[in-house]
């Protein structure tokens, strides 16, 4: 088929979406491509929660769970396919579904890889490095959410040609500055309270900006989400002597992060490992018109211009991270400057609909190339 995608064209195309339901990003590429006129079907091996797709989505719950469901639902998906005829299978999460996707033998499919799939499982394993290297192989192309990611999956596949980047935009709508009142200076995070993200980092690097700063200088520190470490690292801060400086919120809905990100002054995303991705989270902070500080790992120092919207800090360098956030809380000229410049970096570069243009241009060149390659079999035969 040579359907189109781009909305100007009408709705002519037939995706097929095989991804988690349950991960906050799945739900909005179906909802923001169903908005731009994408007949959409999404084949899922997760539970949905309270999440509800729009009305003209069709969900489709694959029979079987956990890691072996994503091979024991390769009949189902190629059931499905045969059904549904779409122009394309776009399928997300290179290790799990990508291997659901890559053992369907349909033809033409889009990879998108998301962190730990291209970070870490390849790593886990001869079984696991073979399987994912030969899942990328397999798709017709692939998508990574930033430039280091894409870097990545060439390390992994270094003849794998053209990755294209389409990063998850930010809604600058929801996430937008909203003044609003507090005491004193706050310094946040929105994270998994799990080691990779260094909350434990974040938190000895504030014991010391407390220890150098005024006493009569009002500072806390929020940390809002919840994981495994959350009890070790509540213990951290009470060591530390810092537990009352130190809220720990717990998770909140992603409709609650503007509200939270907005009674910060500061943002800091203290990850050690590469597997970060991209810097979604920091990305939100800078709408939001925060300065941020970030470290050295994966894809967050692509979202942050070093002193023109945050700081940069190596990896695990907690003297570092504290100079950093003690020299923005004590200029509050450069954090207003920082904020302001963070919020027109994503209005430019990262605003949701730009992302969703380069996914839809992504599906229109796979789909293009795809009917030209069948054309010219066609035409030898």
């Amino acid at each position: 088929m040579s359907a189109q995608l781009r909305v100007d064209k009408g709705p002519h195309c037939q995706l097929l979406m095989l991804a988690p339901a349950s991960v906050i990003h799945t739900q909005r590429w179906v909802e923001a491509l169903h908005e731009r006129g994408v007949q959409l079907v999404l084949a899922t091996q997760h539970d949905e929660g309270s999440w509800r797709a729009p009305v003209g989505v069709r969900v489709v719950r694959l029979p079987h769970q956990g890691t072996a469901g994503y091979f024991r639902n390769v009949p189902a998906l190629r059931r499905l396919l045969r059904e549904v005829r779409p122009d394309l299978l776009s399928a997300h999460y290179a290790s799990g579904y990508g291997t659901t996707a890559a053992w369907s033998g349909f033809r033409p499919w889009l990879l998108s890889v998301w962190g730990s799939d291209v970070y870490d499982f390849p790593y886990e394993g001869r079984l696991q490095g073979w399987l994912l290297r030969r899942n990328l192989r397999q798709a017709d192309a692939v998508a990574s959410t930033s430039e280091a990611m894409a870097r990545q999956v060439r390390r992994l596949v270094p003849d794998i040609g053209t990755v294209e980047v389409t990063p998850f935009g930010i809604d600058t709508g929801r996430f937008a500055p909203q003044p609003q009142v507090h005491e004193g200076i706050v310094i946040g995070t929105v994270k998994t309270l799990a080691p990779k993200y260094g909350i434990d980092l974040l938190l000895r690097a504030f014991a010391q900006v407390l220890a150098a700063s005024d006493p009569s200088t009002a500072l806390s520190l929020v940390i809002v989400g919840d994981g495994p470490q959350r009890a070790e690292l509540e213990a951290l801060s009470a060591a530390l002597g810092i537990a009352a400086q130190v809220r720990f919120v717990g998770a909140v809905s992603h409709a609650e992060v503007p509200q939270w990100l907005n009674r910060f002054d500061l943002y800091v995303a203290a990850s050690r490992l590469d597997s970060e991705s991209f810097g979604v989270a920091v990305l939100e902070a800078s709408a939001c018109g925060l300065p941020v500080v970030v470290s050295d790992v994966g894809g967050l120092p692509e979202v942050v211009v070093q002193g023109e919207t945050g700081w940069v800090v190596a990896r695990e360098d907690v003297a570092s991270l504290a100079a950093a956030i003690q020299r923005l809380i004590s200029d509050p000229d450069t954090c207003s400057r920082l904020g302001a410049a963070g919020r027109k970096r994503v209005l430019a570069h990262y605003e949701w609909q730009h992302s969703v243009d380069a996914m839809l241009r992504c599906f229109d060149a796979i789909i293009a190339r795809h009917a030209s390659r069948s054309a010219t079999t066609a035409n030898m035969l």
